[in-house]
């Protein structure tokens, strides 16, 4: 070494050997070729599955304080919402044991009314529980088959209903089984009574593609406004007054038409229906219709004088006296 000078070569003991370079190069192949072996001979599987197995215990004992946390939390949030429905419960049975009070002391008095005014008694609906079998294939008809039929005592034309309101009524019946129209159907009707302003009308499906009813032939500046309830008028015969039908979601008047486009609602929801009672239509307990009288024949008057259409005496035939 010379005088004055310093070698910068480090001693033998400090040497690195390969570049960094180099050894990145080296160790992405190899991680590439094990990855690459793995997948095609799955080399490392048993070897994970040992890791796994052996630290399973330890992953479950980490695991104990969050679980530990997370169930003391559901459950402090399942009591708090049952103590809300418990809450809820008790306040919707104090409001149906008041409607149900205030039910009886009104038909009790109705009752009284109709044996005080000679009426006959309201008619008693019978009904046959039914259960859905399927829907119609027709993609175009909203219909459903029912497992009560003839044999049941169902008849064409009964009312169908569940607890929230009017479905529909029965268009085909075969011995055990039959075929209910619901409301939506593109031929369905049914009359209706808004409870608002107890005017009478007719409500028809198939409107809004088969989701809706429409009330038609309403004037167009009929009272009926949005929210409006609608329910069965039991002018028809075959639906029992007071059902529940639909509510009115959209009122459209124009001027240069003179009906409104009153679009509803039916409160029943028709697309999850499972069970469902069939009522008895109200023309079997019903009298029947009279027959239309037919005009009077002419016939002699009294005192020799022909008569007219109308019954009255007419003129007397020439040369003939009036009777004195």
């Amino acid at each position: 070494m010379a005088l004055g000078t310093i070698d910068r070569t480090p001693p033998p003991f400090f040497r690195q050997g390969p570049s960094a370079l180099t050894k990145l190069a080296l160790f992405s192949a190899l991680a590439v070729f094990l990855m690459a072996a793995d997948t095609r001979w799955q080399l490392t599987r048993p070897v994970r599955a040992a890791l796994a197995t052996a630290l399973l215990p330890l992953q479950q004992t980490l695991l104990v304080p969050i679980a530990l946390l997370e169930n003391g939390q559901s459950y402090l949030q399942v009591i708090k919402d049952a103590q809300a429905r418990e809450a809820a419960a008790r306040a919707q049975l104090a409001r149906q044991s008041e409607r149900a009070a205030r039910t009886e002391q009104l038909a009790a008095e109705n009752d009284r009314l109709r044996a005080l005014l000679d009426l006959q008694p309201a008619l008693q609906v019978r009904s046959v529980a039914a259960e859905l079998l399927y829907e119609a294939g027709d993609p175009y008809s909203r219909k459903i088959f029912i497992n009560r039929g003839a044999r049941q005592g169902v008849a064409a034309g009964a009312p169908v209903v569940n607890e929230s309101g009017v479905l529909g009524q029965v268009t085909e019946v075969y011995p055990l089984s039959a075929v209910v129209t619901l409301l939506t159907d593109r031929d369905a009707a049914i009359p209706v009574l808004n409870t608002r302003t107890q005017q009478r009308g007719a409500a028809f499906g198939g409107a809004e593609g088969g989701t809706a009813l429409e009330l038609r032939f309403m004037a167009g500046n009929a009272d009926v406004r949005d929210g409006d309830a609608l329910t069965t008028s039991g002018v028809d015969g075959v639906y029992p007054p007071g059902l529940p039908v639909a509510r009115v979601v959209r009122v459209e008047r124009r001027s240069d038409v003179g009906f409104a486009r009153i679009l509803l609602v039916p409160v029943a929801a028709l697309d999850n229906l499972r069970h469902m009672l069939v009522l008895e239509p109200l023309s079997v307990q019903m009298p029947p219709r009279p027959a239309m009288l037919s005009a009077p024949e002419p016939s002699a008057a009294k005192g020799g004088g022909r008569a007219s259409a109308t019954g009255r005496p007419g003129r007397p035939a020439a040369g003939q006296e009036l009777p004195r």
